[in-house]
């Protein structure tokens, strides 16, 4: 038999036919990533259902010099789970491996496998009055791995930080199938380099994530959420910074939408309504939480906070969700934007992120350059205000082949906003990583210093360059 003859059996012994196919029908819903804008091939599909069927799978791999491309919910927005076209590399997915380990109510932290779906996460922990405060709109499909591996954020970095501020303990499997297990959280702990840390965010290039102790908070008795109408994106900065000094740390959200988006939603959601019943330029999603001491209070702060903005000039409509049901549907049009512009046909996506104070100034300076550049696109920018993190996403002039498109004036769109952003001082990456889409252009943006930093680590903890290649670095 050949080596990948070999290969092959061998992987199927250790996982037998519940972990391993090479079915390409199996293989197919996983090969394309979730923007549709990368296809693979992949020898096999393995699903492992514990850590130490990925170490010795992981040995295995390093035996015959296979390479690896882990996969959570194939969710994520670069194709950083995506296999290349070669077909040599085997596909990981880790969402068999969705088993709660520990959750301590009273220190408030569980201990989950990297399989574990958001949802199904922030489920688990309301059934103890706790909850796991990172949510976004993905959540139905996204796995803990695939969150710690790109440093997710959403729509409570706000108050709650992303991953990286999340993440209290770790279990990877390494390059050459050793365990590296920090799963207890200490609070304290000066045992020199923090490399739990070092493999946040570093996209399954240094080592695969199979399980994490994520921090809890306690669930919130109550929460009210606002939707306010602007005149400008520099207003809704001025109203972000009062909300900020009124509500302190019951400011849990504060997302911003521009009327187009908000259209488009609509659109896309037949049952949805527009929350305001006048046109405004700019919108703002603003959510405030309540524990049960304040509970009863809230409703009460959040109209004297409304009525002091109006008195200040703050804002120029706003209306505060009277249920539940009501807060669903204003976040659910935020959540639906990107769904919304995917059906529309044709777009890049750029998630990047700029100093807090310079976003508004930032948007306002680019859309126009980026349309006036590139006629016939509309750009847009949306996203969390309050962290300096905009979704700018320029969609193609009507009609266009989305493939030639995609190849051509959207690659030299991106490479125009990437420097707008660097000269900005910003990062062309805020939450969903670089991936093989930004890969040449963080080599070619990125601090010289930092990225041979990066290409040390990965040879010292991947010499062999096995694990996610094509990827990140």
């Amino acid at each position: 038999m050949t080596n990948t003859q070999t290969f092959l059996q061998k992987a199927g012994e250790l996982l037998g036919p519940k972990g391993f196919s090479t079915d390409p029908a199996a293989l197919a819903p996983w090969l394309t990533d979730w923007r549709g804008r990368y296809t693979g091939r992949a020898l096999a599909l393995a699903s492992p259902d514990s850590t130490q069927e990925v170490s010795d799978l992981v040995k295995l791999c390093a035996q015959h010099g296979v390479a690896i491309v882990p996969q959570g919910g194939n969710s994520g927005m670069v194709g950083g789970a995506t296999p290349d076209e070669s077909g040599t590399a085997l596909l990981l997915s880790l969402r068999r491996m969705n088993a709660v380990r520990t959750l301590d109510a009273a220190t408030r932290w569980i201990t989950c496998e990297a399989g574990v779906v958001l949802q199904t996460l922030h489920e688990t922990v309301a059934a103890h009055r706790l909850r796991f405060p990172l949510t976004l709109g993905g959540k139905g499909s996204a796995t803990v791995g695939g969150l710690i591996s790109t440093n997710a954020g959403g729509n409570q970095v706000l108050r709650h930080g992303s991953m990286q501020a999340l993440v209290l303990g770790l279990e990877a499997v390494l390059a050459d199938g050793s365990v590296l297990s920090m799963l207890t959280p200490l609070k304290k702990d000066n045992r020199g380099f923090d490399l739990k840390q070092l493999l946040i965010g570093s996209e399954g290039t240094l080592g695969i994530v199979t399980a994490a102790t994520l921090k809890l908070v306690p669930a919130i008795a109550d929460r009210a959420v606002i939707w306010a109408g602007l005149p400008s994106l520099q207003a809704a900065r001025a109203l972000l910074l009062y909300c900020e000094e009124q509500a302190g740390d019951q400011l849990e959200g504060f997302e911003v939408i521009p009327a187009s988006c908000l259209r488009s939603a609509l659109v896309y959601l037949p049952d949805a309504r527009a929350p305001l019943g006048e046109d405004y330029a700019w919108h703002a999603v603003i959510e405030v939480v309540a524990d049960q001491a304040q509970a009863d209070m809230l409703r009460g702060q959040c109209e004297t906070l409304l009525e002091s903005a109006f008195d200040k000039g703050l804002v120029a409509d706003a209306t505060l969700a009277a249920s539940e049901a009501q807060a669903e549907a204003m976040w659910l049009i935020r959540e639906s934007i990107a769904l919304a512009e995917r059906a529309q046909g044709a777009a890049v996506q750029h998630d990047i992120s700029v100093a807090v104070e310079k976003m508004p100034e930032f948007v306002d300076a680019i859309v126009p350059v980026i349309e006036a550049d590139w006629p016939g696109t509309r750009a847009i920018a949306f996203g969390h205000l309050g962290d300096g993190n905009v979704h700018f996403h320029v969609l193609a002039p009507p009609g266009v082949d989305e493939a030639s498109w995609q190849e051509g004036d959207a690659t030299a769109i991106s490479s125009q906003v990437y420097d707008m952003v660097v000269a900005w001082g910003g990062s062309i990456s805020a939450e969903h990583g670089i991936g093989q889409h930004k890969r040449d252009d963080l080599l070619r943006l990125g601090d010289t210093v930092a990225l041979a930093i990066m290409a040390r680590v990965k040879q010292a903890l991947d010499p062999r360059g096995l694990l996610n290649p094509g990827k990140l670095i």
